[in-house]
């Protein structure tokens, strides 16, 4: 008995998208009768409803549904192997899909995809900016080729994504020079209630660190005055050289501000005990891929860039 194929597959996901022949037989250049008789052989063969049909609609069976998840694995394993036999001709063409929270691709990842370019100036980059959470998410279901956060991995996502240190930063309470804090030489952890805050938004790796922080100095987070919540790191420093409040932020952001003066960075003391040392965050930049998805020659080239400039 002859098996199913893959003309068949990229039929039937049509169909199942669209839930509509005629739309799937568009889609895809052929004739409706075609796509009717694709769906039919795949039936016939396995003894099974793939659609109902009720009047002039269809809906997906659950046999249906089972073969739209297993085909999409299928057909995303063949494209990733036809990505990676065009590529073998010296690395000379192809795309690299990145996906990179905030803080990493906007001061640190610029100069290692510029590195890479020159080395393989025929090859596309594709990178795409959000936060931890969806660069995790994007990683795990094959949006991205490689992901680079700089929060941690929820546990429901470590079964399939794989983790490898590859850089970090501090991350610095910072403040305008309007803020009482500006002139001060360093702070005591009790201090850190009696300032408004500015915070990132609970999906952001600089969040996740800076919040970890604070209750591993042993802040209780309900009490601090928290008055913005903001979805980037650009608008938060932009809020606090206004002077409004302190902020959390990574020194790669803040570098050229502290430099001109228009931000400063509070030292904070340990006030819990006699030694009274300067605490500071420090954070690990994550590569992330997937455990089980094919990895291509320029993947893995690129991989091989961040661990030797690590």
């Amino acid at each position: 008995m002859a098996g199913m194929t893959l003309d068949q597959l990229r039929i039937f996901m049509a169909v199942a998208e669209h839930l509509h022949f005629s739309r799937a037989a568009e889609e895809l250049y052929i004739t409706q009768p075609a796509v009717s008789a694709a769906i039919q052989s795949l039936e016939e063969q396995y003894r099974v409803k793939l659609f109902h049909r009720i009047g002039r609609r269809i809906e997906i069976t659950e046999a249906g549904k089972l073969l739209q998840e297993e085909s999409q694995k299928i057909i995303d394993q063949v494209i990733l192997t036809e990505r990676g036999l065009r590529e073998l001709n010296d690395l000379q063409r192809g795309e690299l899909k990145l996906g990179s929270s905030l803080t990493i691709g906007n001061y640190w990842l610029p100069e290692k995809i510029s590195l890479f370019k020159r080395e393989y100036p025929g090859i596309t980059v594709n990178c795409t900016l959000a936060n931890t959470e969806e660069i995790c998410a994007g990683t795990a279901t094959g949006l991205f080729d490689l992901g680079l956060v700089e929060g941690d991995v929820k546990p429901p996502l470590k079964v399939s994504l794989e983790e490898e240190i590859v850089g970090g930063d501090r991350l610095l309470i910072v403040v305008g020079k309007s803020h009482p804090w500006f002139e001060i030489k360093e702070i005591p952890l009790s201090a850190l209630y009696t300032t408004p805050w500015v915070m990132r938004e609970s999906g952001s790796g600089t969040q996740q660190n800076f919040e970890q922080a604070l209750v591993n100095w042993g802040i209780d987070l309900t009490k601090l005055n928290i008055i913005l919540v903001l979805n980037t790191g650009e608008m938060v420093k932009a809020i606090i050289e206004n002077g409004v409040g302190a902020a959390g932020i990574s020194e790669l952001m803040v570098a050229k501000e502290l430099q001109l003066d228009t931000l400063r960075s509070i030292p904070i003391k340990d006030d819990r005990n006699s030694s009274r040392l300067t605490i500071e965050i420090t954070r690990p930049f994550l590569k992330l891929k997937h455990r089980q998805r094919f990895q291509t020659r320029l993947t893995k080239a690129f991989e091989d860039m961040l661990t030797v400039n690590c």
